[in-house]
């Protein structure tokens, strides 16, 4: 199980886009976030960059806990290509990154 949402993640998508003028806002959301949500979040970046495959995920969240000495923002920022590696491990576990993200952007 996912122990982040599909909406938090693509919220992080989207404040990675915009990193250069909207760092603030992206380490904000990251910060709030729980362990087990940034645990989560960086596992789908890995499963995202192929570092783990997508039927190893449960590994990946589990490494992530273990090695986490890195504030999770600060870790994130580190890789240019961070929205692409989100979004590629949202769908490798098949979530719909595009969904998830019109879903942020339609009025309630």
């Amino acid at each position: 199980m996912l122990p982040i949402s599909a909406d938090k993640i693509a919220e992080v998508i989207i404040l990675a886009r915009e990193l250069n003028r909207a760092e603030n806002e992206f380490d904000g959301f990251v910060n709030q976030l729980t362990d087990d949500e940034k645990t989560g979040l960086v596992a789908v970046f890995w499963v995202g960059r192929g570092s783990f495959e997508p039927e190893d995920f449960a590994e990946a969240v589990a490494t992530a806990a273990r090695e986490a000495t890195t504030p999770t923002a600060e870790y994130l920022k580190g890789s240019p290509h961070l929205s692409d590696h989100l979004e590629a491990g949202m769908e490798a576990l098949g979530l719909d990154p595009s969904d998830a993200e019109d879903d942020l952007y339609r009025p309630a």
